[in-house]
């Protein structure tokens, strides 16, 4: 029992540890995007081609890009992001299968917990683009709105990529989750559908010049 008390305790140092990493090497990253996918996606998939045309159109906006770190979409958006002179994060995690670091980084962290790996991705993004992916993905998004619904994050862009995926858990948000009470119709515009890169990046183009007209840092969340 003791050495399970001590262990326990250890564990605390290596969550501070994994943060304050995590916050000296992005401290300084200036505006960023954070674009999510599935892992199993190859260089044949259209899905990686747009998420590599999505981040190549990011970094013209002199924005930076923040993916997992891993391979398919993650892949597929660092690769766009670094081939086009910009800044490409990975925010790689430690998993027994699937997860392994791509080699279009300038920078790369890599986590034991996801919670703070998480934490890093809303912490540092002024938008989410979110192309088609399992469960993990999945989290990211709905985890996005729930910060933004409740408040505890400013609301910052939300783009899913890809009608043909994402319309039928969208009917179904509607179908049942709105006639339940579960949302609200406004809930419903905490995101938005999109089937190109160009208008990936107009969203958040857009969104950026909005910022620029109010005083303070936009991309900095309450987290």
């Amino acid at each position: 029992m003791d050495d399970l008390k001590t262990s326990e305790a250890w564990r605390i140092f290596r969550i501070q540890a994994e943060l304050i990493d995590g916050i000296e090497t992005l401290n300084d990253l200036g505006p960023a995007v954070s674009v999510f996918g599935g892992a199993r996606f190859g260089e044949e998939s259209p899905y990686y081609v747009a998420a590599r045309e999505t981040a190549t159109l990011l970094c013209k906006q002199n924005l930076a890009v923040i993916t997992g770190g891993g391979p398919g979409i993650m892949e597929a958006a660092s690769r766009g992001c670094f081939e086009a002179g910009g800044t490409s994060v990975g925010l790689n995690i430690i998993l027994p299968r699937e997860q392994h670091p791509n080699h279009f980084q300038n920078r790369s962290i890599t986590f034991r917990y996801f919670f703070i790996r998480k934490l890093m991705f809303v912490r540092y993004a002024l938008a989410y683009v979110i192309f088609p992916g399992g469960f993990g993905t999945m989290d990211e998004f709905f985890e996005s709105l729930t910060l933004i619904q409740t408040k505890k994050i400013r609301q910052f862009p939300i783009v899913l990529f890809g009608t043909s995926y994402w319309q039928g858990l969208l009917d179904w948000i509607r179908a049942e989750m709105l006639p339940h009470g579960c949302i609200t119709v406004g809930d419903l515009d905490l995101f938005h559908l999109v089937d190109t890169p160009e208008a990936a990046a107009a969203i958040i183009g857009c969104y950026m010049e909005q910022c620029r007209q109010f005083q303070g840092d936009q991309r900095r969340t309450s987290i």
